[in-house]
């Protein structure tokens, strides 16, 4: 496909005058698999496309898919829902739940309400089963420090029926003022009495709870060499530090190491920083990830986590713009759906930026750089 613009004709002053006119490219549908390759047996549809940025996804108690579009510009973040109410695999409608939001990226639902986390704080609404738009205006319940080097936020509700809030840090390496910053905080469900619940996260956008453990993603600092720092998947536990910005991990389950470029604090300071328990090559920054409960993949992906590795954009031999599994008792990673720099026939990258398990057992996984939703399936081959 070409990307060079056309010439149009165009009417000015009453004469036609010629200008240049935008290209919007269309997925090679006839492509295997969309042109992405995956193991033995699994197949990979486009589902959706025109989606603007989509990022991080929600099924609804009833089935939809609901996904939040970052948009181009502050304010034009929207909640989009796909519905595929007669359960073929393919998509019966998409649209717009919600519009001109502030760069949304998470979503949840919870005890009757949608929640959204846009970059300046948490609003919910009202939501019953097969809503396709609010009933009510939404409520802000939770109000955060909008913007910085990472402005995306995610959301999770716990076992414990409350809210968790991961916030990223304003910068690359850095002593923050904001206690939000770098972290993840709990709040009660209507957003109150909120407190630290573990620091040092330079940019936990992947956050997911399995059989009792809140698990997370980590991007680390930029600027320190192309296999400098590792990125890093977490246990995050109560009260506890995870390095940034004075330390970070080198290797699953060895003790951090102190940022020597830094050169704040001591070495000391990392003593009491976590160890992660995985790590996959630097610079991939991971994002959304999704452990794998449902019954249709092959027994050897139950209990594994699915990360949406979205692409490096300052390392010379680029790393991510994948899928990959993370085996949570080994810490061993595979790659599981690669080829998204080729993709779809079309010259822009795609960017993976969420993955989730279907009730059917289906895996979905959104990309933000070509605006599309894939879905991926297996037969026994």
């Amino acid at each position: 496909m070409s990307l060079s613009k056309p010439v149009c004709m165009v009417l000015l002053g009453g004469l036609l005058a010629l200008s240049s006119c935008a290209v919007v490219q269309r997925p090679d549908t006839s492509r295997p698999n969309a042109g992405l390759t995956l193991p033995a047996g699994f197949q990979a549809d486009l589902y959706a496309q025109d989606l603007g940025k989509p990022r991080l996804m929600a099924f609804a108690p009833n089935g939809d898919l609901f996904v939040a579009d970052e948009g181009q510009d502050p304010g034009t973040g929207r909640v989009l829902v796909l519905a595929d109410r007669d359960r073929d695999g393919r998509l019966d409608t998409l649209q717009t739940y919600l519009s001109a939001l502030d760069q949304p990226n998470s979503l949840a639902f919870h005890g009757g309400y949608l929640y959204v986390a846009n970059t300046d704080g948490v609003i919910r609404m009202p939501y019953k089963d097969g809503d396709l738009k609010p009933e009510a205006a939404p409520e802000k319940i939770i109000t955060l420090e909008a913007g910085g080097r990472h402005h995306s936020r995610t959301i999770v509700f716990g076992p414990d029926d409350r809210l968790y809030v991961a916030m990223g840090s304003t910068c690359n390496v850095c002593e923050e003022e904001n206690a939000q910053r770098a972290t993840v905080w709990v709040y009660d469900a209507d957003g109150k009495n909120g407190r630290p619940f573990a620091t040092g996260l330079r940019n936990a956008v992947g956050l997911e709870w399995f059989e009792g453990t809140l698990y997370a993603t980590a991007n680390g600092r930029d600027l320190a060499g192309s296999d400098t720092p590792p990125e890093s998947f977490f246990r995050v536990l109560d009260g506890k530090n995870y390095g940034w910005p004075y330390c970070y991990p080198v290797a699953a389950g060895e003790p951090q190491v102190w940022d020597k470029d830094f050169g704040k604090k001591s070495p000391a300071v990392c003593e009491a920083a976590q160890p992660s328990f995985a790590t996959t090559t630097a610079h991939a920054a991971p994002l959304g990830l999704a452990f794998y409960t449902g019954q249709a993949f092959p027994a050897e992906y139950r209990g594994k986590m699915f990360v949406a590795l979205h692409g490096s954009w300052n390392r010379p031999q680029k790393s991510g713009y994948s899928v990959i599994t993370v085996d949570p008792n080994t810490g061993e990673t595979k790659d599981f759906m690669t080829g998204f720099l080729g993709a779809l026939g079309l010259s822009t990258s795609g960017r993976p930026a969420d993955v989730q398990v279907a009730p059917d057992g289906a895996l979905f996984v959104s990309d933000d750089g070509n605006g599309v939703m894939y879905r991926v399936t297996y037969q026994q081959p």
